[in-house]
């Protein structure tokens, strides 16, 4: 069980709460996290880069001079691979980099991952009445108000759709502005602080709580 220090708007302290995840051992923690981090990161690759190979390359079907008798090197085809402009050996072509993980793994790789970043973690009470519209400069002042520096990457973690702090905080360079149920592995280690809500905390016990 963790307990994390619970923050206002204006960034007091104002009561404590609790989080109780089951978390991968110590001697295997490392390994099951990253392979969940290489499976996101693989699987997000496209797979679409493609090169043509000499018999895919339009032309080429002639041979450009006789066998013999001209003290050039022999050729067959204008579109061989060492020819300026010939066809490409080895190179890339469409595949699916997808990489499998069951779903247990998953959630536990989460869950530890989500748990060694309670140092960078910040909970705070729910803020979005604060927002009767979109307002960046006010969600600013409130990550300074929380002790966050200003070159700080900031991962902030709401329990549903929020537009109007969603739009405050979406054109932040150094902020990610996510939902307890989009989660993922990058984003938390990524982060160098984790802001996230009491509600939202609630439901990641409720989600990911076992």
């Amino acid at each position: 069980m963790v307990n994390y220090v619970v923050k206002n708007w204006q960034g007091e302290a104002v009561g404590e709460t609790a989080l109780e995840l089951r978390v991968a051992k110590e001697e295997n923690a490392a390994h099951i996290v990253h392979r969940a981090l290489r499976r996101q990161m693989t699987n997000a690759r496209q797979g679409t880069a493609c090169t043509k190979t000499r018999s895919e390359v339009r032309g080429g079907g002639r041979k450009p001079w006789r066998q013999k008798g001209t003290g050039r090197a022999r050729a067959g085809s204008i579109r061989s691979p060492l020819w300026r402009g010939g066809g490409v050996i080895f190179g890339p072509k469409p595949r699916d980099f997808e990489i499998k993980m069951n779903k247990k793994e998953r959630r536990l790789a989460l869950r530890t991952a989500f748990q060694s970043r309670v140092e960078d973690s910040i909970v705070v009470e729910e803020f979005a009445e604060q927002f009767p519209r979109p307002k960046t400069k006010e969600l600013l002042s409130a990550i300074d108000r929380w002790g966050i520096g200003p070159d700080t990457k900031v991962l902030l973690v709401l329990p549903e759709p929020q537009p109007n702090v969603y739009l405050s905080g979406r054109n932040v360079e150094l902020m990610n502005v996510t939902l307890v149920n989009s989660l993922n592995v990058y984003d938390i280690l990524e982060a160098d602080k984790i802001v996230i809500t009491s509600t939202a905390l609630a439901k990641i016990q409720e989600i990911y709580g076992e």
